[in-house]
């Protein structure tokens, strides 16, 4: 009886789990994310506030203008189109101003692992959630490819309070669709990414002129063709 329950806590739990993930993985190549664990955890956080609305719209990636997908490189991870899923020459080189210059451990994630955190998990700050977030990593780089990746983060990246998705942001903002977006509109959307819920784009025009510049320069050196 002991060997049966250590055989299935060990081998069959975690068969299953591989099995139906790789499942899961494979039907969202195909079908669009609709909803996220994180959309999930804020609609628990405002039981109990004033009820609203997600906005949410989902486009394909051709719908997607090439000044947001050159932006968004530019700013979160220069070598999306190289890695496979994990940026490995960045983290040594946090590890290294980690151990020889007591800098804080800092976030190293590339769009890759961002689409994994944001897909399949709730975004908490444990080391469970990292495990998590690298196995789904390496799921969607292995069966998604790089623009179905880049697809999935713009549709569900959190863009400020109940709004999610890249075409929702530029409707919501700019009174556009996500097609439409000049350099600025993106740099400004791409500014907000790291604080949603505390930046939008009027905010980022007001207080971040150099950042915006700075993505905005290395955009152009992105070929995504």
């Amino acid at each position: 009886m002991y060997k049966r329950i250590l055989t299935i806590i060990l081998v069959y739990i975690p068969a299953g789990f591989v099995v139906a993930s790789v499942l899961l993985v494979t039907l969202l190549k195909w079908v669009p994310v609709t909803v996220t664990p994180l959309m999930v955890k804020r609609s628990i956080e405002s039981i109990g506030g004033p009820h609203r609305q997600f906005q949410r719209t989902w486009v394909p990636l051709e719908s997607i203008s090439n000044n947001m997908i050159c932006a968004v490189i530019a700013a979160e991870d220069q070598k999306f189109l190289h890695h496979h899923g994990f940026d490995y020459d960045e983290l040594s080189k946090m590890k290294q101003e980690h151990m020889f210059d007591g800098t804080p451990v800092r976030g190293c994630s590339t769009i890759s692992q961002q689409t994994a955190k944001n897909c399949f998990t709730f975004c908490s700050h444990t080391w469970l959630r990292k495990g998590i977030e690298a196995y789904y990593t390496v799921l969607i780089e292995w069966i998604w490819g790089k623009d179905r990746i880049m697809e999935v983060y713009l549709n569900v990246a959190e863009f400020g309070s109940y709004l999610y998705g890249i075409e929702a942001a530029a409707q919501r903002y700019y009174s556009i669709s996500a097609a439409d977006l000049t350099l600025a509109d993106a740099t400004s959307l791409v500014c907000c990414l790291p604080s949603p819920l505390h930046r939008d784009p009027d905010w980022v025009n007001r207080y971040m002129s150099s950042r915006r510049a700075e993505i905005a320069a290395s955009s152009q050196h992105v070929k995504i063709q």
